[in-house]
């Protein structure tokens, strides 16, 4: 047996039509244009890369794209006025603070310091409170993503096991609350967890997010079980050069799995999809306009 492959370059190209059409509805019908904040704090070269990105999507997607630069010696002060600035400006639906931050800024300050209905990233800690108790919340982006493929590759999520390895506050559990909104039977996994592939053997549904390289073997997987790897992870050649690979060792996975994503073309591409679906969520509360079906969990 060998895997659907989850084509998350696909799947993020329709979700971003489906945002464009809301746009154009929300301009055309209530005379708004959801707008997206980012703000981007020093000269890291692969966040300046994503940045741009979310900018150049943003616009195609016919949203506003705001993008605000600041040296690396900003001050938290004056990273926290400017936040406060976008908090209070109406044009603004979204807002999203680059990370990481210059190890001088404390990040959690910052993230905690923007406004929870423009918290676009989800980060922000009542909305991870909200997420928790099963409230309306601001979903961080690559959990949206992946329980967005997973509805449509495995239907109805009711009644399965799932386990999800990582337990960062940005994927790992946040994607378990959203699993067990799902009415899955959910298992928090990590990189300590005791006798990990007598765990995996039962899961129909596996999350990786764990950081670690090739982590996951096939042979640990249930066949059949639907994989979503999260895990991006740079590995040297003998050669020389560098390969990207996720916490999945994909080869021998697929030859297990129902459906797997790969590293890269998998949950990445879903990340900015969800940042812009999120902006149109924030955009429609935010003017008590009815949420549009399908941009949200």
């Amino acid at each position: 047996m060998t895997a659907r492959i989850i084509d998350g370059k696909a799947f993020a190209a329709i979700l971003r039509e489906s945002v464009a059409e809301h746009v154009s509805h929300l301009k055309k019908t209530h005379g708004i244009t959801p707008g997206l904040a980012v703000v981007l704090v020093g000269d890291d070269p692969a966040s300046q890369v994503y940045v741009r990105s979310k900018g150049k999507q943003t616009v195609e997607v016919g949203m506003h794209s705001y993008e605000h630069k600041l040296p690396a010696d900003t001050s938290e002060g004056e990273l926290l006025a400017l936040v406060e600035q976008l908090n209070m400006d109406p044009s603004v639906h979204g807002i999203l603070v680059q990370l990481p931050l210059p190890e001088h800024l404390d990040e959690a300050m910052v993230i905690n310091a923007i406004d929870p209905a423009k918290d676009v990233d989800g980060f922000h800690i009542s909305n991870a409170g909200l997420l928790a108790t099963g409230q309306k919340a601001m979903v961080p982006c690559t959990p949206l993503g992946c329980l967005m493929m997973l509805r449509e590759y495995s239907g109805n999520l009711s009644g399965l096991n799932a386990v999800v390895i990582g337990r960062s506050n940005i994927v790992g559990k946040p994607m378990a609350q959203l699993l067990l909104r799902e009415s899955c039977t959910v298992t928090v996994a990590h990189s300590r967890t005791r006798n990990l592939p007598d765990i995996l053997a039962k899961a129909d549904i596996v999350v990786a997010a764990v950081g670690q390289p090739l982590f996951v073997q096939g042979e640990w997987l249930k066949p059949g079980a639907t994989v979503i790897d999260v895990g991006i992870n740079r590995i040297d050649q003998e050669d020389g050069s560098t390969r990207l690979v996720g916490d999945v060792d994909y080869d021998t996975a697929k030859e297990v799995a129902g459906a797997i994503t790969p590293v890269p073309g998998g949950v990445g591409p879903m990340t900015i999809a969800c940042l812009l679906a999120n902006t149109v969520t924030a955009c429609c509360r935010a003017n008590a306009i009815p949420e549009p079906k399908g941009l949200t969990a």
